[in-house]
């Protein structure tokens, strides 16, 4: 018989509301509240086994990821090629067949059917989809099932913070190397080398435009002259000086939008990185390169700091070391930090200290995690289940917390797309948003409910669950022991006796007097309300 669910309205609503608990945080609420913090969400048995190892035990394992054996993960992982790939290699091999059929293309009367008659000669291991598919892949196959479960957080937050848009020109082939030579290996290090590891980095240089900003001619070495059409890229002298990239490594990267810089300071900024650009992209050859006959060789002030004219790549590499060991960037990072693992607005004392840690350890990303981690604020009970998951976080938990096998990850990352948060989809540099608003809206949480019911009933492709196994048979013979069997196994047993009254009124509404209300073919529903109930949806 047909089943009544929550609305888009009546889940909205719950979720608005909800504000934690009251009460000091037990062992277990401990254990449930660093494994939806520090992780994706527990597994079956995760919050039994961290209570028995020790909530602190298992956060400073977290903090090494390095020590940490994931050979099964590594294992699935060696079946997606690319991932091991250079960005030469994948513009070779993905990107060199489109231009050849651009080419071939050129002076037909229809060349855009020209190219898709070419593109269908293209196999499919070659197409150039399949680079951002398989970096969807090891992206949700690591947060589902990777035992480095914080170091996955933080990947999550950092690319988020160093955002690069997979449909800008070329980043698509770009992303692979990005996020595993960038953004991975940088993580638990200084600041400044992530922060300049973003900044030479040709995904960046792309996205944010550095790649085609020149100095105007006036202002290039007078070597460079007769040398410029040879050195520079085609449409260097079209390109001119070009302000993305200095703004927002201001603005989002370091210091933030109230970091007292002024618009003289990214006009000055952007002619320090003049010349930053790259090799050769169209001929396979994507390295970062320093194009001193494209640098603006005249004099410069930056926040206060001046450049002597005649300066060349040393001028970009002295403002990141600025930049990095500014008050104003320690606070933005330790600001976005709170944010990430606190609240949607952190206590200012907070992130007071989480940035003088910064500061103290020249930028140590591990020392500055663990400070808010350490934190009394981290653990007090209003903070307890007060976040709502982005849809990223609530994909990958709702697949932990029933012990999902995950065999094709590409079903997922549509269901991503669906909820407002495709992989490597943030078109602006700003990245997706941390607060709960961006993700509060009716026809969001009705994907997600849509997406839970699918994915406990074992109708999501690409995951095999069976729910009915997480309770005792016994448990599932009755409703009402099935729904708190269900809670238990889900959610740690915490929603609310409104949420449990809301789900049991569903499921023994009856059609007929002589109906039977309740049979465990049931099961697979009550899993899916309480996977999309507020308690579940909030972390």
């Amino acid at each position: 018989m047909k089943r009544k669910v929550l609305t888009g309205a009546a889940l909205l609503l719950v979720l608005v509301s909800f504000t934690g608990i009251d009460k000091k945080l037990t062992e277990r609420e401990r254990a449930l509240h660093v494994l939806n913090r520090l992780a994706f969400g527990p597994r079956p048995g995760d919050v039994d086994r961290v209570v028995k190892d020790g909530v602190d035990v298992w956060i400073a394992q977290q903090l090494h990821p390095e020590a940490i054996p994931d050979r099964e993960v590594e294992a699935r992982l060696a079946a997606y090629p690319t991932l091991r790939m250079s960005d030469d290699q994948i513009l070779d091999t993905y990107y060199k067949p489109i231009l050849e059929a651009r080419k071939a293309a050129k002076g037909e009367t229809d060349p855009k059917a020209m190219l898709a008659e070419m593109r269908k000669d293209i196999p499919p291991e070659k197409r150039p989809l399949r680079v951002v598919q398989e970096l969807m892949a090891q992206r949700l196959i690591r947060a589902v099932d990777s035992d480095r479960q914080l170091n996955e957080v933080m990947v999550d937050f950092w690319f988020n913070h160093f955002n690069v848009f997979s449909g800008k020109q070329i980043d698509r082939f770009l992303l692979t190397s990005y996020e595993r030579d960038v953004i991975r290996p940088h993580i638990w290090g200084r600041f400044e080398d992530l922060l300049m590891a973003t900044a030479k980095s040709p995904a960046m240089l792309v996205y944010l435009d550095n790649a085609r900003s020149v100095a105007a001619p006036e202002n290039r070495p007078q070597r460079a002259q007769r040398f410029m059409q040879m050195a520079a890229p085609k449409n260097a002298n079209r390109g001119g000086l070009n302000e993305n990239y200095a703004r927002e490594i201001m603005e989002l990267h370091t210091l933030g939008v109230d970091g007292g810089y002024t618009q003289h300071d990214v006009t000055e900024l952007a002619r320090v990185f003049t010349g930053w650009s790259l090799s050769r992209p169209q001929q396979g050859d994507a390295r970062f390169v320093f194009r001193p006959n494209l640098h603006d060789a005249g004099p410069k002030t930056v926040l206060g700091i001046h450049f002597f004219a005649g300066g060349g790549m040393e001028e970009g590499e002295r403002m990141i070391h600025v930049l990095a060991h500014q008050p104003a960037t320690a606070h933005h990072i330790a600001y976005q930090l709170c944010q990430r693992l606190v609240s949607d607005d952190p206590p200012p004392a907070l992130v007071n200290r989480v940035a003088k840690r910064f500061l103290d350890t020249d930028g140590d990303l591990r020392q500055t995690v663990k400070a808010v981690i350490d934190s009394p604020e981290f653990w007090e009970p209003k903070y307890y289940g007060a976040k709502v998951k982005s849809p990223f976080e609530y994909v990958a938990s709702a697949v932990r917390a029933i012990g999902g096998h995950l065999d094709d990850p590409t079903p997922l990352s549509r269901s991503l797309q669906q909820m407002g948060e495709p992989l490597y989809g943030a078109q602006p540099p700003t990245g997706y948003s941390e607060k709960a608003s961006a993700w509060i809206n009716t026809g969001a949480l009705l994907a997600r409910l849509n997406f839970a019911l699918a994915l406990a009933a074992n109708k999501m492709p690409g995951v095999h669950a069976d729910v009915v196994s997480l309770i005792p048979a016994e448990a599932a013979a009755d409703a009402n022991k099935s729904v708190d069997a269900l809670a238990v196994a889900l959610t740690g047993g915490q929603i609310s006796p409104a949420t449990r009254q809301t789900i049991k009124s569903r499921i023994t509404e009856r059609k007929a007097p002589t109906e039977d209300p309740w049979d465990n073919t049931q099961i697979p529903t009550v899993a899916a309300l309480i996977l999309g109930s507020p308690e579940f949806q909030r972390q």
